[in-house]
């Protein structure tokens, strides 16, 4: 019997790598968009531009308990895993409602839902974040850090996890938690200041911009690459008993350590060309996420693969290979 798996946010970064894992390995893949237009292909999904005839889209809404319901019903997966969510930080700060609401509400719809099949031994599982955090408690962080998120998103985050964790014990749902650290890759959005860097150097390389804004500098992440991550989703599920795991590299560097590499990588120097901006900078700021993934490289067996250096390698190169108007 082939496993068939339900991924939300399957257009976004980790939907569209996950996508491929999972079809790679034999899968029936099926993912939820708002909507399914032949005319998004070169926009919303660009990132699955390359499978779309090996996966089936289906129409629905995070906000519509009916429609995932519904999809549920008819697709009968083995595996769901819920990664769509507002998932900007900073754009949380000027809308939390709809964060909040998106973040929350459909993570709860979607647990409700797949309860419902728990019986088919169906098995779920939540991307969490270290935006859980927040403002730490203690560096690095495991699974035993308290929660002290500073975002609306953040919020939205460990409320979905504790949504998870209720319905794993109350429901006996195989229902997991990934508290995955930043992932980045060529695939990241614009919004992400990984990727308005690396395609800021590019540009800035191609001579059709001059300066690159940024806010703050000092602000250090544990960095790793998204296609090491989505198999790290996929192990968690393929465990007997399900678990919350704290998903990361070890390994923290700064914004200013991100854009030197990247400037480094078309021969420029950083200095010359970013400029600070106050206006970028968060309300309630961030200062370090440091992942202690010992648990998860214990039970999981998973070590991530690709290296800092590499990984901004990658996502400029990429970004030289771009048409440049946008």
């Amino acid at each position: 019997m082939s496993k068939v798996a339900l991924i939300t946010g399957i257009t976004g970064q980790d939907g569209s790598y996950l996508a491929e894992l999972l079809l790679s390995k034999g899968y029936e893949v099926h993912g939820i968009v708002r909507r399914v237009a032949l005319e998004d292909e070169n926009h919303r999904l660009w990132r699955i531009r390359k499978i779309l005839e090996d996966i089936t889209l289906h129409a629905g809404s995070l906000e519509s308990y009916a429609s995932l319901f519904n999809i549920i019903l008819k697709i009968k997966p083995t595996e769901v895993y819920h990664l769509a969510a507002q998932s900007y930080v900073a754009y949380s700060f000027e809308d939390e409602f709809s964060t909040l609401n998106i973040n929350i509400n459909g993570t709860h719809y979607l647990l409700s839902a797949v309860k419902e099949f728990v019986k088919s031994n169906v098995k779920f599982y939540f991307a969490g974040s270290s935006e859980m955090f927040g403002k730490v408690k203690e560096t690095p962080q495991n699974e035993e850090t308290p929660f002290n998120p500073r975002s609306s998103y953040g919020i939205s985050k460990v409320t979905g996890y504790h949504l998870t964790k209720n319905y794993r014990e109350a429901y006996k749902l195989h229902a997991s938690s990934g508290i995955l650290f930043n992932h980045e890759s060529p695939r990241r959005g614009f919004e992400f200041v990984t990727r308005k860097i690396s395609f800021g150097a590019a540009r800035i390389k191609k001579n059709l911009q001059k300066k690159l804004k940024l806010g703050n500098l000092n602000a250090r992440r544990d960095w790793g690459h998204a296609k090491d991550y989505v198999e790290a989703m996929w192990l968690m599920l393929q465990q007997e008993n399900p678990q919350d795991l704290v998903i990361g590299t070890g390994k923290d560097y700064s914004v200013e350590d991100f854009a030197k590499k990247a400037f480094d990588c078309v021969g420029l120097n950083y200095k010359d060309h970013i400029v600070l901006d106050d206006n970028l900078i968060r309300p309630a700021e961030v200062d370090t996420l440091l992942a202690n993934s010992s648990k998860a490289k214990k039970i999981l067996k998973w070590e991530p693969k690709i290296p800092f250096d590499d990984l901004v390698a990658s996502m400029v190169e990429n970004d030289l290979k771009l048409n440049h108007d946008l």
